[in-house]
């Protein structure tokens, strides 16, 4: 595919295959059209990898971080509950939301947390708000503990951003989805695998090993939830489609 951003005569015109797509720079078409582009040149150029939330590394795309607070603060949920830690940027950016609105905390797990890492997050101004796990995120002991965390009326929100294969994301979705409270979400993140695959830094089987493809399963046999785009609360503009790391995230409890 070949995408190319005309500021002179303000389109984008993209070229896939015999085919040939024009799009006025101003549309919501040639936006996304110019974002795909730019989503690839970030992933090459590992732009996400430059960020921090009140002082600890956060390893997403910003605009995914900002609507996902716009969920967070609609729902203002009891808990939130993340699989995957790492540096731990993320967790403390959850966190400074539940402090915000004086409502929920954070429970954060991962297969290892590095000591370094560990010291930093349980040493940080949040840290009350955070309780962490280690361990396998399938494991059933981890999420017997997780859910023994979780009062049973509580309003949860689920965020998968650890292993992404597709079995270990099948395999969260099929733990973590019964925590889910009606009208919430379980986000399935890094959906994007698929559209960078052949890239650098990707595996050849990117283009079916991955959180799509796990969402694809588990909505075939999961009637309590739909694929849902929670929307944009305020829009003035013309664009109406996420920039995203996480396309089709979110996977929304019907009841």
């Amino acid at each position: 595919m070949i995408t190319t951003i005309d500021e002179t005569a303000g389109e984008v015109v993209v070229i896939d295959g015999d085919r040939e797509r024009r799009y006025p720079l101003a549309s919501n078409e040639g936006f996304m059209a110019a974002s795909a582009a730019w989503l690839r040149a970030g992933w090459d150029a590992k732009y996400v990898y430059g960020f921090t939330w009140f002082g600890r590394p956060m390893i997403q795309l910003p605009d995914d971080m900002i609507r996902i607070q716009e969920v967070v603060y609609r729902l203002k949920p009891d808990a939130i509950i993340e699989t995957g830690v790492a540096h731990g940027g993320s967790l403390v950016f959850y966190a400074s939301l539940c402090k915000a609105m004086g409502k929920g905390r954070v429970i954060g797990i991962d297969i290892e947390i590095r000591p370094h890492n560990r010291a930093a997050i349980e040493s940080h101004e949040l840290f009350p708000f955070i309780e962490l796990h280690e361990g396998s995120s399938a494991d059933p002991a981890i999420v017997s503990a997780v859910r023994a965390s979780v009062p049973l009326d509580a309003t949860v929100l689920v965020i998968l951003d650890s292993n992404h294969s597709r079995d270990h994301v099948l395999s969260e979705l099929r733990a973590y989805a019964p925590m889910v409270s009606p009208g919430s979400y379980i986000v399935a993140s890094d959906g994007i695998m698929a559209q960078v695959a052949g890239g650098p830094r990707t595996h050849p089987d990117w283009d079916w090993n991955n959180p799509l493809s796990a969402m694809d399963i588990f909505l075939r046999e999961a009637p309590d939830f739909e694929a849902a785009e929670p929307g944009f609360p305020f829009n003035e503009g013309a664009v109406t489609d996420r920039v995203t790391y996480w396309p089709r995230a979110y996977l929304r409890r019907r009841r």
